[in-house]
């Protein structure tokens, strides 16, 4: 669980930003927040999966463990699916509003929000932590809102 964990910081952190053409700027203080948040929440997590959580012998083999593992899993693929189709939706130098087609964008219109939420659910569900709990939680609320925003 602590590898899928810092798989996913790893990915966003490191090669998501790479692959972004170009953007708006992102403020500073929204930066600094974020920044606190992850590692606030890294270690929350890290040390709670690394200190407090036991599980019992056949855990892997647990069906909570394994649909939480595929949530896991479905949530990243679609995250990782959608983003790429952002990330393709203007061509170079082209400006202007696009609504995005394919994939999980044919049935909700944050369908990378959709996919992270997925996500967290299924690592909360994998961990069985109030910890991962909590995040997938915080994660529900705060791109629940932005994808009902992104939605208007």
């Amino acid at each position: 669980n602590t590898i899928h964990f810092l798989f996913f910081v790893c990915c966003r952190a490191l090669i998501f930003p790479l692959l972004i053409r170009e953007g708006k700027p992102t403020p500073l203080f929204t930066f600094v927040l974020a920044l606190l948040f992850c590692v606030f929440n890294g270690y929350l997590q890290g040390r709670s999966l690394t200190t407090y959580a036991t599980y019992p012998p056949g855990w892997l083999a647990d069906s909570r463990f394994i649909t939480g593992l595929l949530g896991w899993l479905i949530g990243m693929a679609i995250n990782i699916h959608s983003d790429h189709i952002l990330r393709n939706l203007r061509k170079p130098g082209e400006t202007g509003y696009k609504i995005p087609r394919g994939g999980m964008f044919e049935y909700v219109s944050g369908a990378n929000f959709f996919g992270e939420i997925l996500e967290w659910f299924g690592f909360a569900l994998a961990c069985c932590t109030i910890e991962s709990l909590a995040f997938a939680l915080c994660t529900l609320f705060i791109l629940g809102s932005r994808a009902r925003q992104h939605h208007r």
